[in-house]
């Protein structure tokens, strides 16, 4: 599976009141594995960012003015994204630029040109209920290293991001895999392994397990403040 990891920094937080992209940066994973293909674009959005936007990311206005127009890297970088499952962490902001530039130079969106989209903060709050979800404190939780960012940037932001995802996912993307994904980590296809002839042995977990694992439960319906789809149906049953 190809994989692109994509970020966006902008003049500001609204494509709709006329704020642009002025960075993107994508890098590229194939089975799982980073191939250094990335993607690392400045884009002259032809107005100055808000001093708000200014402290987040400090690209300043002097520094984009000789950098090329969005029109003029989109061919190049919609190619680059051509049927590639993209991840996004919180993806309705960057796509939503994404998108209002293409509708400018009259392009379709981009989930006309990929496989698929992710969004790892959706992924995370349903991991992670109740807790901050940022790209930081995601970093921080699943002991990625982001002590280089003192400011924000796109491809170093999509560099976390994919190594967040890895932690996310835990080194697999599903318990059952078909033909085409079942694939080693050199790349090459595993051969299928017929398991229906197995009996797997049933072990219940002893008292001490029970105790851990109502402990768990207890801790994740306290972060979630009792919204926890386990407690809502118990209560239905007892009621």
């Amino acid at each position: 599976m190809r994989q692109i990891f994509l970020d966006t920094e902008t003049t500001g937080l609204s494509a709709d009141n006329g704020d642009r992209i002025i960075e993107i940066g994508c890098v590229e994973m194939l089975h799982r594995k980073l191939t250094g293909n990335n993607r690392h674009i400045y884009v002259n959005p032809g107005r100055d960012s808000h001093e708000e936007a200014l402290k987040v990311h400090g690209i300043t206005t002097e520094f984009l003015k000789d950098k090329p127009k969005f029109s003029e890297v989109a061919d190049d970088l919609m190619d680059y994204l051509k049927d590639a499952h993209v991840v996004i962490h919180n993806a309705p902001f960057d796509l939503g630029f994404l998108n209002m530039e293409l509708a400018l130079i009259g392009q379709p969106p981009v989930k006309e040109a990929v496989a698929s989209i992710t969004d790892t903060l959706v992924m995370a709050k349903e991991l992670f209920p109740g807790k901050r979800n940022s790209l930081d404190a995601l970093c921080d939780r699943l002991e990625v290293d982001n002590s280089g960012r003192t400011l924000h940037g796109a491809l170093l932001d999509a560099e976390l991001l994919a190594d967040v995802y890895i932690n996310l996912t835990r080194g697999q993307e599903a318990l059952l895999m078909d033909d085409a994904s079942a694939v080693d980590a050199s790349g090459h296809k595993m051969a299928a392994v017929d398991l229906s002839g197995f009996v797997l042995p049933v072990i219940q977990a002893n008292a001490q397990e029970m105790a851990a694992h109502e402990g768990v439960l207890t801790q994740i319906d306290k972060d979630s403040k009792g919204k926890t789809v386990w407690r809502a149906l118990e209560s239905a049953a007892l009621g």
